[in-house]
């Protein structure tokens, strides 16, 4: 079994004469797309042009696994940022499938998914100098304001996992203050991704959901009710799930999403979210690609 470097060497060999455009001298190393780079032991260094290959069959002279790693190896250095573990932030309105998104970029994308809501649970049940404020807010019923969510946030990020495998922040920053307030704290991210869902798509989504009480499993009577008619007699619907009460919140959603958006202009991905979840999937990862 031929070697690869022994490989690279026969290539070079077999190309230099016929095919010199394929290699450019070079001062210091350099790497191609394919990541390949070979040295004359009696010049300068040269880096392959794999565009300048036509003709010569890489499968037979590298062979395909080796050819498969390469690509593999191409695309995860291409995948990562340069500045070390990727940093996310989704927003969408309720309804628009952050939750089904966020499962499939943490897959994909090996980040730690956050939501407010588990950092703020987890801080307090740490019994951080953060999540103890925070409580005193919890327990007295009062909002949480943005100056303790951003401590607890900033605490998150912090942490170790998040440091070494990125982050996904999920619906947060959600007003103009809570986006200003991360950009003082000195968090940024790579990637702003934005599902947009038209109104009445919305509402249709929301208005249809219904919860089976037992298992928590959440079915919508339009979209994907459940099979079994047990199943179907026992199912509730939540009480701010009415059209009247979603179109609140859409409202005051509207409200402020355009503001944030402006935080990100540089890094923002607007991703159609009425799409089937594989497509919305699909233009989320591409959007992410483009950023990081």
């Amino acid at each position: 079994m031929i070697s690869f470097n022994s490989a690279l060497l026969l290539l070079a060999g077999s190309l230099l004469l016929s095919n010199a455009a394929a290699f450019t001298p070079i001062s210091q190393r350099a790497t191609s797309s394919w990541g390949v780079t070979t040295r004359s032991t009696q010049g300068p260094l040269y880096a392959v042009d794999e565009t300048d290959f036509e003709g010569v069959d890489l499968v037979r002279l590298l062979g395909m696994n080796q050819l498969k790693r390469m690509a593999k190896k191409n695309a995860a250095q291409n995948a990562a940022p340069a500045g070390g573990a990727t940093k996310l932030i989704i927003a969408g309105a309720p309804a628009s499938g952050k939750g089904t998104q966020c499962e499939m970029i943490k897959d994909n994308f090996g980040v730690v998914h956050l939501s407010t809501g588990d950092m703020l649970r987890a801080a307090v049940a740490a019994g951080t100098d953060v999540g103890k404020k925070a409580k005193e807010f919890m327990d007295s019923g009062k909002l949480v304001p943005d100056e303790v969510i951003i401590g607890v946030v900033k605490d998150r990020l912090n942490e170790k996992d998040c440091q070494e495998k990125g982050w996904l922040l999920d619906g947060f920053p959600r007003t103009p203050g809570q986006a200003d307030a991360l950009a003082q704290a000195g968090i940024s991210a790579d990637c702003f991704i934005f599902l947009n869902v038209p109104d009445e798509i919305l509402v249709e989504r929301v208005v249809g959901r219904r919860t089976d009480p037992e298992t928590g499993k959440i079915y919508h009577m339009t979209f994907s009710p459940p099979d079994d008619e047990a199943i179907l007699a026992r199912l509730e619907q939540r009480s701010d799930d009415t059209e009247e009460k979603v179109k609140v919140r859409l409202e005051q959603f509207h409200a402020n999403v355009e503001a944030v958006k402006g935080f990100y202009t540089d890094i923002s991905v607007e991703i159609d979210g009425a799409q089937s979840p594989s497509e919305v999937a699909a233009a989320v990862s591409a959007g992410i690609a483009s950023k990081v």
